[in-house]
């Protein structure tokens, strides 16, 4: 099936889902607007200028959802690779990393949660008592620079209420899950100052198991607590404080020779991450002129290793044994201030608004990396700062016409340092932005042209066995072009959006790999990047709501993508031009369906699925096309729900990382193979809750 002809089949289809939806019954539900918050300014979805999905609460209650990777496969065009016990690293548009093994490493798909970044370091993501998820398709590098270069995903927790309110969660299901969340909030000393308070532990014995321990090794055990604070402190001026401290000590043993969920590890890994995330947002009301401060930091502690060998001492004569160990200590801050008009600050004959803002942002990475074929331990030092002023202009040109322009400097200084004596100290100016069209069809109808420009910096290479032809890669620019359509449609009752993009990638960096044979036979697998001379990715997006009856509402996203490189050969001499570019499936759907009647019973069946892809730009082996089915049922009272669910219901095997161009069973001779991590099975469960 071509792409030409599947973009036309989702066209066909928005079009049947209009009309189908105007000759509905008047008596329909009617969606509650949704507010965007990740932009510089906050707008309803249907009136937001951009690509972007809103993941609300409802949605994240109704999956079972308890981490950013639950979530993701409602959004068209996104992807993510796990390679750990939780996915750190997301692909949008085919767009972004896959893992990280040495330093450094600069996402080019950030995450911000409660104003914190966390980009490259996902696996802090819980998603517990949190308000909505946004997912930001295209570069938001004039949003947040050089981390947003494919796009921007945006946690937003919820906030504390002028009224007291509480509620107790249950979970429990198969693999000895479990998982209990409790949340506290309302006002502290009257309604100038209000709190909120959610803590949640998550436990689970985990899906693999261990043939040579005879014991569970991927096990998960997660807390959070997260406290809110908001002052009023005068009729101009709020602020918010958010503190989150996440423990993850999660079990990492997930390959095996065959890629199935038993293995045969000695030393299974783990995957911890402890991390504290403080936030403080001041907002100024003014005369003419808003202000808003966000300063942000977080301190993470992060532990991941695992057995290399995939096996047991004593296991075949040919064998080698070796374990991988990373920690690393991150430390992030930024401050940000943004000044813009209100409705009485515009400017240009009262025709314009306009914002203004500047923009710092430190991160230091200390890492020790414990390894078997090392001589002693590796460390390094790993330091970035970044500078940046931006701005963004809309004028309305007409009644009904917009032009949006934007742009951002960013200034970029690195240092690198490691105990194998290498050493970079680069410095960097790059710049990005969007310009745009606006045109109003009707009163919920909303038309869309603009072009972006992303950028990623440039960086260098340090693996110590690298050579010096391979050490430095330079920076990265993209142009998104893109046209959109969203709209409320048959009285409210269907809300659509629909977008088609173009992407023109100029030296593109690609994430290889080289195998190296040891003297026993073993492959040593080194990671590093590179410049591709030019990439092309387009496509199409397209995201539905409708409340079909009053006890109905039917949702669904549909995203077709098509990548490939313009010209590059890797570094194994394979030319790879207008092949596909990795982790970017050709397509990916969504389709859900909500009912619940007067009664308070309810049932939500949905289902997901993506096109088979590339796991690597270093080989050929292919991660495999799928389908899941997810369902829920239960009954809603005034202040309880209780709840059946079942994730996966099929029992699909699918993978979420994969390797492949080397080999690691010494039955075989080392020939090489392809080895997948495998995602959750079928699992079954009953869930309760309680508002106090």
């Amino acid at each position: 099936m071509s792409f030409q002809y599947r973009a036309s089949t989702a066209s066909a289809g928005l079009t049947v889902l209009v009309l189908t939806a105007q000759s509905a019954a008047a008596a329909s539900g009617v969606v509650e607007e949704i507010v965007v918050t990740g932009d510089l300014r906050e707008a309803e979805l249907l009136r937001t200028p951009a690509s972007v999905s809103v993941i609300d609460g409802a949605t994240i209650a109704a999956r079972g959802a308890t981490h950013l990777e639950d979530v993701l496969n409602v959004a068209p065009n996104v992807n993510f690779a796990s390679g750990a016990s939780r996915a750190r690293f997301f692909q949008i548009r085919g767009i972004g990393e896959r893992g990280q093994f040495a330093e450094p490493i600069d996402p080019s798909v950030g995450v911000i949660v409660d104003d914190v970044d966390l980009s490259g370091a996902a696996g802090a993501a819980t998603l517990f008592d949190m308000r909505q998820v946004e997912v930001f398709r295209g570069p938001q590098s004039g949003r947040y620079g050089a981390n947003a270069h494919a796009g921007l995903i945006v946690m937003r927790s919820n906030a504390p209420t002028d009224e007291f309110e509480a509620r107790l969660e249950l979970d429990a299901g198969e693999f000895e899950s479990r998982r209990v969340g409790a949340v506290v909030s309302g006002p502290i000393t009257g309604p100038r100052l209000t709190g909120r308070v959610a803590l949640q532990a998550n436990e689970s014995d985990g899906y693999i198991d261990n043939a040579f321990l005879g014991r569970p090794t991927a096990e998960r055990d997660e807390r959070l607590l997260r406290t809110r604070l908001r002052w009023l402190a005068s009729d101009r001026v709020t602020a918010d404080l958010s503190w989150t401290r996440v423990e993850v000590d999660n079990g990492y043993d997930n390959f095996s020779f065959e890629s199935s969920r038993n293995t045969r590890s000695d030393s299974p890994g783990q995957d911890d991450h402890d991390a504290d995330l403080l936030s403080l947002r001041v907002d100024y009301d003014g005369d003419g002129i808003d202000a808003e401060f966000i300063g942000a930091a977080s301190d993470s502690r992060i532990d991941y290793g695992y057995d290399e060998d995939w096996t047991f001492v004593g296991f075949d004569p040919a064998e080698y044994s070796s374990t991988d160990r990373y920690l690393r200590d991150r430390d992030t801050t930024s401050l940000e201030l943004r000044l813009r008009s209100d409705a009485t600050g515009r400017i240009l004959g009262d025709r314009a608004d306009w914002l203004a803002g500047l923009y710092f942002h430190e991160r230091e990475v200390d890492l020790t990396r414990l390894y078997t074929f090392l001589t002693g331990p590796f460390t390094s030092s790993y330091e970035t700062q970044r500078i940046a002023a931006f701005g963004e202009l809309r004028t309305d040109l007409t009644n009904r016409l917009r032009l949006v322009a934007g742009l951002r400097h960013e200034r970029r200084d690195d240092g690198y340092a490691d105990s194998e004596g290498v050493a970079f100290d680069p410095e960097e100016g790059l710049w990005g932005g969007r310009a745009g069209l606006e045109f109003d069809l009707g009163a919920n109808l909303l038309a869309f042209v603009t072009s972006a420009r992303g950028y990623k910096a440039g960086g260098f290479n340090t693996d110590g066995t690298l050579d010096a032809d391979l050490r430095r890669f330079d920076s990265e620019s993209v142009w998104n072009h893109e046209i959109g359509l969203k709209g409320r449609f048959a009285n409210g009752a269907l809300g659509a959006r629909l977008a088609l993009f173009w992407m023109d990638r100029s030296d593109q960096q690609v994430a290889t790999s080289e195998v190296r044979v040891r003297g026993d036979g073993s492959a040593e697998f080194i990671d590093f990047v590179g410049n591709a001379a030019e990439g092309t990715n387009h496509g199409l997006e397209l995201e539905f709501d409708w409340a079909a009856t009053a006890a109905l509402t039917l949702s669904g996203s549909l995203g077709l993508l098509s990548t490939e490189f313009d010209d590059f050969v890797n570094v194994a001499g394979q030319d790879l031009s207008r092949r596909d570019q990795a982790h970017a499936p050709r397509y990916q759907f969504h389709l859900a369906a909500h009912w619940q009647d007067s009664r308070g019973r309810f049932a939500r069946l949905e289902t997901e699925g993506r096109d088979d892809f590339y796991w690597s730009d270093s080989h050929g082996e292919r991660a495999r096309a799928y389908e899941l089915v997810h369902a829920r049922a239960g009954w809603r009272g005034e202040r309880v729900e209780i709840s059946v669910f079942g994730r996966n219901l099929t029992d699909e095997d699918y993978g979420v990382r994969g390797f492949g161009g080397f080999g690691n069973d010494p039955r075989n001779g080392y020939a090489a193979e392809e080895y997948v991590q495998l995602g959750e099975p079928r699992i079954v469960g009953v869930s309760a809750r309680v508002e106090l």
